[in-house]
C-alpha cells in the first residue's frame, strides 16, 4: 500500500496498465523500450491511497513522497531501469521472462485517490486505508490524547504531520514528523499531539 505523503503539482505514478494487453504485448514492448504506451499513468495528490495488490505493475514517479506498508518480500522484478547503469557503469538486468509470468495484465480494480472510510473520534479521526490478510493500514488525525494496545499484533506508528509524545508504564518518548513508534503486542501506550500518524498492524 502506497499513502501520498507529499507531491509535486503534476506529479504521476504508474499503476497497472491502461487496457488489457496480452503477456505477447507486455514482453514485446518491455523489449523494444513502448512500455510506457501502455502504463496506467495517474495524477496523485496529497493523501491519495494506492492498494497495490501483487502481480500490479507499479512505478513512482518523480516529486513523490510515499509511506509504504507491504507484506514482509524481498521479490521484485524489473521490467524497465530508465536507463540508468549500475555501480559498475552497466545496465542492471531486467526480470522479463519472470515478470510476464506474473504480472495481472488488465486495468486495476482495487479503487484508488482520496479512499477510504473516515469515521470521527473523540480524538480526531480514524480513515481507514487499507486491509487485507497481511495487514491492516489507517491514517489516525490526532488532536488530544487516546490509548493504543492491541494483544493480537504488534502497531507501527509513522508521524506524518505535527508530533507525538507516547506515555508507557516505565518511560516515554516523542517522535517528530517522520518520526516512528513501534508498540509490542500486549502493551498499553498513550499518544497525544496533534499530528497526522500512518498505523499500521497484521
Amino acid at each position: 500500500m502506497w499513502y501520498v505523503v507529499d507531491c509535486d503539482e503534476g506529479a504521476q505514478l504508474i499503476y497497472g496498465f491502461n487496457r488489457e494487453v496480452s503477456k505477447e504485448e507486455f514482453e514485446s514492448r518491455i523489449k523494444d523500450n513502448t512500455l510506457p504506451e501502455i502504463c496506467n499513468f495517474v495524477p496523485v495528490h496529497k493523501g491519495d491511497v494506492f492498494f497495490i495488490a501483487a502481480g500490479t505493475l507499479h512505478a513512482i514517479g518523480a516529486g513523490i513522497l510515499i509511506a509504504e506498508v507491504q507484506q514482509n518480500s524481498n521479490t521484485t522484478y524489473r521490467v524497465s531501469d530508465y536507463g540508468r547503469l549500475g555501480a559498475d557503469g552497466k545496465p542492471r538486468p531486467l526480470h522479463i521472462e519472470k515478470a510476464v509470468d506474473v504480472t495481472k495484465l488488465e486495468k486495476p480494480s482495487v479503487p484508488y485517490g482520496s479512499t477510504g472510510k473516515t469515521e470521527k473520534t473523540a480524538y480526531g479521526s480514524v480513515r481507514q486505508l487499507a486491509e487485507c490478510r497481511f495487514f491492516t493500514a489507517e491514517l489516525i488525525s490526532l488532536d488530544g490524547e487516546t490509548e493504543i494496545k492491541r494483544d493480537d499484533s504488534f502497531v507501527s506508528l509513522v508521524v506524518l504531520e505535527g508530533s507525538v509524545t507516547a506515555e508507557y508504564e516505565g518511560g516515554s518518548l516523542s517522535a517528530p514528523k517522520g518520526g516512528s513508534i513501534f508498540i509490542p503486542a500486549g502493551l498499553k501506550v498513550k499518544i497525544s499531539g496533534k499530528a497526522e500518524i500512518l498505523s499500521s498492524r497484521v
